[in-house]
Protein backbone atom coordinates (compact mmCIF):
# COMPACT_ATOMS: atom_id res chain seq x y z
CA UNK A 1 0.00 0.00 0.00
CA UNK A 2 2.63 2.49 1.20
CA UNK A 3 4.58 1.60 -1.94
CA UNK A 4 1.79 2.35 -4.32
CA UNK A 5 1.21 5.58 -2.66
CA UNK A 6 4.74 6.64 -2.64
CA UNK A 7 4.84 5.73 -6.47
CA UNK A 8 1.23 7.44 -7.59
CA UNK A 9 2.84 10.81 -5.58
CA UNK A 10 5.93 10.90 -7.50
CA UNK A 11 3.66 10.54 -10.96
CA UNK A 12 1.49 12.93 -10.37
CA UNK A 13 4.63 15.52 -9.33
CA UNK A 14 5.49 15.48 -13.03
CA UNK A 15 2.29 17.86 -13.53
CA UNK A 16 2.82 19.80 -10.51
CA UNK A 17 6.13 20.68 -11.47
CA UNK A 18 5.59 22.64 -14.50
CA UNK A 19 2.35 24.48 -12.63
CA UNK A 20 -0.45 22.27 -13.45
CA UNK A 21 -3.06 20.24 -12.04
CA UNK A 22 -3.84 16.52 -12.48
CA UNK A 23 -6.91 16.01 -14.37
CA UNK A 24 -6.93 11.88 -15.21
CA UNK A 25 -4.12 9.23 -14.49
CA UNK A 26 -4.24 5.68 -15.90
CA UNK A 27 -2.04 2.39 -13.79
CA UNK A 28 0.94 0.90 -14.93
CA UNK A 29 1.81 -2.07 -13.51
CA UNK A 30 4.24 -5.43 -13.74
CA UNK A 31 3.75 -7.94 -11.60
CA UNK A 32 5.20 -11.48 -10.91
CA UNK A 33 2.49 -13.67 -10.98
CA UNK A 34 3.90 -16.63 -9.77
CA UNK A 35 6.18 -14.97 -7.00
CA UNK A 36 3.41 -12.48 -5.41
CA UNK A 37 -0.36 -12.93 -4.81
CA UNK A 38 -2.73 -10.89 -6.48
CA UNK A 39 -3.92 -9.35 -3.11
CA UNK A 40 -0.62 -7.69 -2.80
CA UNK A 41 -0.92 -6.38 -6.27
CA UNK A 42 -4.39 -5.11 -4.82
CA UNK A 43 -2.74 -3.11 -2.17
CA UNK A 44 0.05 -1.41 -4.23
CA UNK A 45 -3.15 -0.39 -6.33
CA UNK A 46 -5.17 0.79 -3.74
CA UNK A 47 -2.39 2.81 -2.09
CA UNK A 48 -2.20 4.57 -6.03
CA UNK A 49 -5.79 5.36 -5.63
CA UNK A 50 -5.63 6.74 -2.57
CA UNK A 51 -2.63 9.38 -3.81
CA UNK A 52 -4.78 10.29 -6.84
CA UNK A 53 -7.60 10.91 -5.01
CA UNK A 54 -5.95 13.26 -2.40
CA UNK A 55 -4.83 14.87 -5.80
CA UNK A 56 -8.05 14.89 -6.80
CA UNK A 57 -7.40 13.46 -9.95
CA UNK A 58 -9.64 10.38 -11.81
CA UNK A 59 -8.16 7.33 -12.09
CA UNK A 60 -9.12 5.33 -15.50
CA UNK A 61 -7.92 1.86 -15.16
CA UNK A 62 -4.83 1.13 -16.28
CA UNK A 63 -2.43 -1.99 -17.86
CA UNK A 64 -0.89 -4.52 -16.41
CA UNK A 65 1.64 -7.38 -17.45
CA UNK A 66 3.22 -10.22 -16.20
CA UNK A 67 6.66 -9.00 -15.18
CA UNK A 68 9.58 -10.79 -13.27
CA UNK A 69 9.54 -8.11 -10.36
CA UNK A 70 6.75 -5.44 -9.44
CA UNK A 71 6.64 -2.63 -10.64
CA UNK A 72 4.24 0.14 -10.66
CA UNK A 73 3.39 3.65 -11.37
CA UNK A 74 0.55 6.08 -13.41
CA UNK A 75 0.64 7.94 -16.68
CA UNK A 76 -1.26 11.11 -15.97
CA UNK A 77 -2.51 14.03 -18.12
CA UNK A 78 -2.77 17.20 -16.63
CA UNK A 79 -3.90 20.51 -17.70
CA UNK A 80 -1.98 24.07 -17.06
CA UNK A 81 -1.84 27.68 -18.35
CA UNK A 82 0.70 27.97 -21.19
CA UNK A 83 1.49 31.50 -19.66
CA UNK A 84 2.32 30.37 -16.42
CA UNK A 85 4.12 27.51 -17.06
CA UNK A 86 6.87 26.69 -14.64
CA UNK A 87 9.30 26.43 -16.97
CA UNK A 88 13.28 24.82 -16.51
CA UNK A 89 14.11 27.34 -18.79
CA UNK A 90 13.38 30.67 -17.30
CA UNK A 91 15.82 31.24 -14.18
CA UNK A 92 17.47 34.71 -13.77
CA UNK A 93 20.37 35.80 -11.93
CA UNK A 94 19.53 37.23 -8.82
CA UNK A 95 16.65 35.01 -8.37
CA UNK A 96 16.63 33.18 -5.04
CA UNK A 97 16.34 29.18 -5.14
CA UNK A 98 13.92 27.54 -2.65
CA UNK A 99 13.11 23.64 -2.02
CA UNK A 100 9.92 22.52 -0.62
CA UNK A 101 10.68 19.03 0.57
CA UNK A 102 13.88 17.90 2.85
CA UNK A 103 16.27 15.35 1.20
CA UNK A 104 17.48 12.17 1.86
CA UNK A 105 15.24 9.38 0.84
CA UNK A 106 17.89 7.98 -0.95
CA UNK A 107 20.25 6.89 1.48
CA UNK A 108 17.08 6.58 3.85
CA UNK A 109 15.36 3.95 1.07
CA UNK A 110 18.84 2.01 0.69
CA UNK A 111 19.13 1.32 3.95
CA UNK A 112 15.41 -0.06 4.00
CA UNK A 113 16.39 -1.99 1.54
CA UNK A 114 19.70 -3.39 3.25
CA UNK A 115 18.15 -3.75 6.91
CA UNK A 116 14.25 -3.94 6.75
CA UNK A 117 14.60 -0.72 9.18
CA UNK A 118 11.43 1.32 8.11
CA UNK A 119 11.85 4.94 7.37
CA UNK A 120 8.36 6.85 8.52
CA UNK A 121 10.08 10.06 8.47
CA UNK A 122 10.73 9.24 4.54
CA UNK A 123 7.76 8.20 4.18
CA UNK A 124 5.58 11.06 4.92
CA UNK A 125 7.97 13.32 3.07
CA UNK A 126 7.64 10.57 -0.41
CA UNK A 127 3.78 10.57 -0.24
CA UNK A 128 3.55 14.49 0.48
CA UNK A 129 1.97 15.90 -2.98
CA UNK A 130 3.34 19.24 -4.37
CA UNK A 131 -0.18 20.38 -5.00
CA UNK A 132 0.44 23.14 -2.62
CA UNK A 133 4.09 24.16 -3.60
CA UNK A 134 2.98 24.36 -7.10
CA UNK A 135 -0.01 26.54 -6.39
CA UNK A 136 2.20 28.64 -4.13
CA UNK A 137 4.81 29.10 -6.85
CA UNK A 138 2.58 30.33 -9.49
CA UNK A 139 0.72 32.50 -6.98
CA UNK A 140 4.06 33.77 -5.95
CA UNK A 141 4.40 34.83 -9.63
CA UNK A 142 7.20 32.28 -9.77
CA UNK A 143 7.79 30.78 -13.87
CA UNK A 144 10.94 28.56 -13.07
CA UNK A 145 10.77 25.43 -11.10
CA UNK A 146 11.27 21.79 -11.55
CA UNK A 147 11.05 18.71 -9.05
CA UNK A 148 14.02 16.94 -7.45
CA UNK A 149 13.99 13.30 -8.07
CA UNK A 150 16.08 10.31 -9.66
CA UNK A 151 19.06 13.04 -10.38
CA UNK A 152 18.67 14.90 -7.59
CA UNK A 153 19.09 18.30 -6.25
CA UNK A 154 23.00 18.77 -7.84
CA UNK A 155 21.44 17.10 -11.24
CA UNK A 156 18.24 19.08 -11.45
CA UNK A 157 19.83 22.24 -10.59
CA UNK A 158 22.35 21.63 -12.98
CA UNK A 159 19.69 20.80 -15.96
CA UNK A 160 17.37 24.10 -14.58
CA UNK A 161 21.00 26.42 -14.06
CA UNK A 162 22.44 24.68 -17.97
CA UNK A 163 18.75 25.36 -19.85
CA UNK A 164 18.18 29.07 -18.21
CA UNK A 165 22.23 30.10 -19.36
CA UNK A 166 23.39 31.04 -15.94
CA UNK A 167 25.09 29.48 -12.61
CA UNK A 168 23.59 28.37 -9.62
CA UNK A 169 25.06 28.87 -5.86
CA UNK A 170 24.00 26.59 -3.43
CA UNK A 171 24.65 27.05 0.23
CA UNK A 172 25.08 23.25 1.65
CA UNK A 173 24.49 24.30 5.15
CA UNK A 174 21.00 25.94 4.49
CA UNK A 175 19.94 22.46 2.75
CA UNK A 176 17.63 20.59 4.64
CA UNK A 177 17.77 16.79 5.12
CA UNK A 178 15.14 14.35 6.29
CA UNK A 179 15.85 12.63 9.90
CA UNK A 180 18.25 10.00 9.70
CA UNK A 181 19.83 10.66 6.30
CA UNK A 182 22.95 11.82 7.94
CA UNK A 183 23.57 9.16 10.09
CA UNK A 184 22.21 6.36 7.16
CA UNK A 185 25.30 8.00 4.50
CA UNK A 186 27.88 7.79 6.99
CA UNK A 187 26.93 4.17 8.07
CA UNK A 188 27.86 3.49 4.16
CA UNK A 189 23.79 3.47 2.81
CA UNK A 190 24.53 5.49 0.23
CA UNK A 191 22.56 4.57 -3.32
CA UNK A 192 24.65 3.76 -7.15
CA UNK A 193 22.24 6.37 -8.45
CA UNK A 194 23.94 8.94 -5.98
CA UNK A 195 27.20 8.44 -6.54
CA UNK A 196 26.38 8.33 -10.71
CA UNK A 197 24.60 11.75 -9.80
CA UNK A 198 27.75 13.65 -8.04
CA UNK A 199 30.16 11.93 -10.72
CA UNK A 200 28.12 13.58 -13.34
CA UNK A 201 27.88 17.05 -12.43
CA UNK A 202 31.33 17.25 -10.80
CA UNK A 203 33.16 18.61 -14.41
CA UNK A 204 30.63 21.68 -14.05
CA UNK A 205 30.95 22.40 -10.34
CA UNK A 206 33.03 24.23 -7.54
CA UNK A 207 32.85 22.52 -4.95
CA UNK A 208 34.44 25.12 -2.94
CA UNK A 209 36.24 22.31 -0.36
CA UNK A 210 32.71 21.17 0.62
CA UNK A 211 33.21 17.23 1.96
CA UNK A 212 32.26 14.66 -0.07
CA UNK A 213 29.73 13.25 2.27
CA UNK A 214 27.71 16.55 1.64
CA UNK A 215 28.36 16.38 -1.75
CA UNK A 216 26.55 12.98 -2.11
CA UNK A 217 23.52 14.16 0.17
CA UNK A 218 23.21 17.32 -2.28
CA UNK A 219 23.26 14.53 -5.12
CA UNK A 220 21.53 11.74 -3.33
CA UNK A 221 18.52 10.30 -5.75
CA UNK A 222 15.60 11.31 -4.33
CA UNK A 223 11.94 9.41 -4.99
CA UNK A 224 9.25 11.90 -5.11
CA UNK A 225 11.00 14.76 -3.86
CA UNK A 226 10.02 18.48 -3.84
CA UNK A 227 10.09 21.18 -5.78
CA UNK A 228 12.98 23.36 -6.74
CA UNK A 229 11.97 26.79 -7.11
CA UNK A 230 13.63 30.18 -8.52
CA UNK A 231 11.65 31.97 -6.21
CA UNK A 232 10.48 32.32 -2.57
CA UNK A 233 8.10 30.33 -1.23
CA UNK A 234 6.16 30.28 1.97
CA UNK A 235 7.60 27.73 4.49
CA UNK A 236 10.50 26.93 2.36
CA UNK A 237 14.25 27.54 2.53
CA UNK A 238 16.40 29.54 0.74
CA UNK A 239 19.20 26.89 -0.59
CA UNK A 240 21.10 29.67 -2.51
CA UNK A 241 20.67 31.88 -5.79
CA UNK A 242 21.40 32.49 -9.77
CA UNK A 243 23.87 33.75 -10.54
CA UNK A 244 25.50 35.34 -14.53
CA UNK A 245 27.05 32.72 -15.94
CA UNK A 246 30.52 31.60 -14.67
CA UNK A 247 32.93 29.08 -15.55
CA UNK A 248 31.11 26.40 -13.14
CA UNK A 249 27.68 25.86 -13.80
CA UNK A 250 27.32 25.37 -9.92
CA UNK A 251 29.20 26.59 -7.28
CA UNK A 252 28.58 25.09 -3.62
CA UNK A 253 29.59 26.99 -0.31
Amino acid sequence: YTFGRIAGTNALSDVYAVGGEPLVAVNLLGWPRSKLPAELAGEVLRGGLDAARLAGCLLAGGHSIDDPEPKYGMAVTGLADPDALLRIDAGRPGLPLSLTKPLGSGVLNARHKATGQVEPQAIEVMTTLNAAASRDALAAGVRCATDVTGFGLLGHLFKLARASGVSAVVDHAAVPLIEGARAAARAGYMPGGSQRNLDWVLPHTDTGGVAEEDLLLLADAQTSGGLLVAGELPGAPVIGELVPRQDAVLIIR
